[in-house]
């Protein structure tokens, strides 16, 4: 799966290099004696932020998302231009390793356009592709999803015979792909941990085999949700997935086999006749020295030195936000800022997304989010002429399926209101937490910690690693809500209200010698970051 929002996180500007160098990782894949099914998009789904779809899409208050609508196709066509000539090289009639290319991604639980996969199917095919080409659906939406001349395949969900006579309908006896195995799904932010049914992923494995089916397992090898990519789910209520992404793969996260992995090794072998491969040896993961923060710097005292704030009568969201040479703002957080002269009840009516932390001044009010609407401003605490009302909103994830992937705008949305009056005339500050971002020009404003310090502030520590850093998992027990960054890298969200407990730290991202470390932590900071041997979900 290729993601649009990676490779063109701003508009027309393109990143194929580094982390985001596509046609290396192809390359790796054939040297390791693997074949390649290629989902280039635009939409790809797979838990990430709108499905892998850029935010800035979402600046055109007309915008349909996988449709035909104008303006969706002319900014596919421009990705599209860059994108295909990459990987077009590499397909199996040039004697690569891309065997097939999946035509976008479970289309037919969405289907709001009927033109629209005959068009993503197009702008493939006249930009160079010529593999064989697939579907990608639910066993209830294979007919609504299926393009003509081309290959059906099937994802684990809602499989019934019924699947089984559309796909012999449109297609007749050609092989059955299932093209997304898995008895697990993603986790969620204050969830129990979805763990692998190993006994019924055999007994499908084995019945899949039987009737000669071929399957991809998914997940083989479990990932990460870096950064702010992760997206969220909607089952009745707004579910953010978590930093890990391990989803019961065979291979865990940070690359160790699992039973499972034997398990269907050993079945593999006695049912197909391919010689024994080696298995590389499990790298050592290390457990680091905990790391003391003995510094930080409050929220409010950064401020003064950010980029000037965008001024407004009105809210603004964050994708059609100024900032990104136009782009607007993607990930992160959103600061907005206003004056009241009042006390009272402060209302959101919904248009806080996705989590708002409510100050005045600087004193800690209370959260408005999806399932609070509301607060009290204590009309005690307005003995000045004015005070300062900030409202801090993080996006959690926009929903990455769905047909309300439309309407997926972060920041507030709309008005809020206090005592049933919309506020007005409001200070924006972008806290896209980027690299850049992290740069500060500030000067030497690290302070000692507080301990009876709580609100938004960074934390600042050092890691010393020897002269080979290994892989390792990060533990902030004790601390409440944020992120964390190593070296100005991004390592993604944290929160005590779990599941997940640690955060996979790859060792290329460490340094000989000194890391720095920074959390941003929302709410009240542990006193220590430590560092274990293994991963806690």
């Amino acid at each position: 799966h290729v993601p649009w929002s990676h490779h063109e996180p701003q508009r027309h500007k393109f990143y194929f290099t580094g982390d985001l160098d596509l046609r290396a990782f192809i390359s790796i894949a054939s040297n390791e004696g693997l074949w390649v099914i290629l989902c280039p998009g635009p939409y790809i789904g797979s838990d990430l932020d709108l499905g892998g779809l850029p935010s800035w899409l979402l600046q055109d208050p007309k915008m349909k998302l996988r449709t035909t609508y104008k303006g969706f196709t002319k900014a596919v066509n421009q990705y599209f231009d860059q994108l295909i000539p990459r990987i077009a090289p590499f397909q199996y009639e040039n004697y690569g390793p891309i065997i097939a290319v999946q035509v976008e991604n479970e289309y037919g639980s969405y289907h709001l356009d009927k033109r629209y996969m005959s068009y993503v199917k197009k702008a493939l095919v006249k930009r160079g592709i010529k593999a064989m080409l697939m579907t990608a659906d639910d066993g209830q939406e294979i007919i609504r999803g299926y393009l003509n001349k081309v290959i059906a395949t099937v994802h684990m969900k809602n499989i019934k015979k019924e699947t089984y006579k559309n796909l012999f309908s449109i297609q007749g006896l050609s092989p059955i792909l299932m093209m997304v195995y898995t008895t697990s799904s993603s986790d969620s932010w204050g969830h129990s941990h979805h763990t692998l049914d190993s006994h019924v992923l055999m007994k499908n494995v084995h019945e899949m085999f039987n009737l000669r089916f071929s399957f991809n397992f998914y997940m083989f090898h479990g990932g990460t949700n870096f950064g702010f990519i992760g997206g969220a789910s909607s089952l009745n209520s707004y579910l953010p997935v978590v930093t890990s992404y391990d989803y019961g793969a065979l291979l865990t996260e940070d690359g160790r086999y699992t039973p499972e992995y034997f398990t269907f090794q050993q079945f593999f072998n006695s049912v197909i006749e391919v010689p024994m491969a080696h298995q590389p040896d499990y790298k050592p993961v290390a457990k680091y020295k905990s790391v003391i923060t003995s510094y930080f710097i409050p929220l409010w005292d950064i401020m003064p030195y950010l980029e000037q704030p965008i001024m407004s009568a009105r809210p603004i969201c964050m994708e059609k936000l100024s900032v990104n040479q136009g782009s607007g703002q993607s990930y992160g957080y959103i600061l907005y800022e206003t004056v009241i002269f009042s006390g009272g009840i402060l209302t959101s009516r919904g248009h806080v997304r996705d989590r708002g932390q409510v100050f005045l001044d600087q004193q800690y009010i209370g959260v408005l989010d999806r399932s609070t609407k509301q607060l009290t401003i204590p009309r005690e605490n307005v003995s000045k002429d004015y005070l300062k009302l900030r409202i801090l909103v993080e996006n959690q994830g926009r929903l990455a399926y769905g047909q309300d992937i439309n309407n997926e705008r972060k920041g507030l949305t709309g008005d809020i209101y206090l005592n049933k009056s919309p506020l007005r005339r409001f200070k924006i500050y972008s806290l896209e937490m980027s690299t850049k971002f992290l740069q500060w020009d500030i000067p030497n404003m690290w302070k000692p910690v507080l301990l009876q310090f709580r609100g938004p502030a960074f934390f600042l520590g050092i890691l010393k690693v020897g002269n080979y850093p290994k892989d390792t998992f990060v533990k902030l027990e004790g601390w409440t809500k944020g992120v964390i960054f190593i070296n100005g890298k991004n390592l993604g969200r944290y929160w005590n209200i779990g599941p997940q407990e640690t955060l996979y730290l790859p060792g290329p991202w460490l340094h000989p010698g000194l890391n720095k470390i920074i959390v941003f932590e929302e709410f009240k900071a542990g006193t220590m970051i430590q560092f274990t041997e293994k991963s806690h979900l």
